[in-house]
């Protein structure tokens, strides 16, 4: 059984158990925290039981624990234009938080 959610304006496939990478929340390692926007709700590839909520899947959420933060690998911006001496190097590293996902309430 798994479950698409909207969290914080992105899409995740979420199973029970599954680490999802998510953009930078502020809470502590180890705090719950309980999504309610459920996208789709599937719950086997053998049953073939596809719920597509219109926005979203009533009665269902997904509870989470905060499992860390980090950042991400840097990145390198560069701007330029040819023939301008125009130049610009920027460095940027994302700041991420791994959430796990404990269970899928209401499935």
């Amino acid at each position: 059984m798994y479950v698409l959610v909207e969290f914080k304006g992105r899409q995740y496939k979420a199973e029970k158990g599954a680490l999802l990478k998510v953009d930078r929340i502020d809470a502590e390692p180890g705090s719950a925290l309980e999504i309610d926007t459920v996208l789709l709700l599937s719950a086997g590839e053998a049953d073939g039981l596809v719920t597509v909520g219109s926005p979203y899947v009533e009665g269902v959420k997904v509870s989470a624990k905060v499992e860390s933060h980090g950042k991400d690998k840097k990145i390198i911006v560069f701007k330029y234009m040819p023939k301008k001496d125009y130049r610009r190097k920027q460095g940027h590293r994302q700041q991420y938080s791994v959430i796990k996902i404990e269970d899928i309430i209401g499935a």
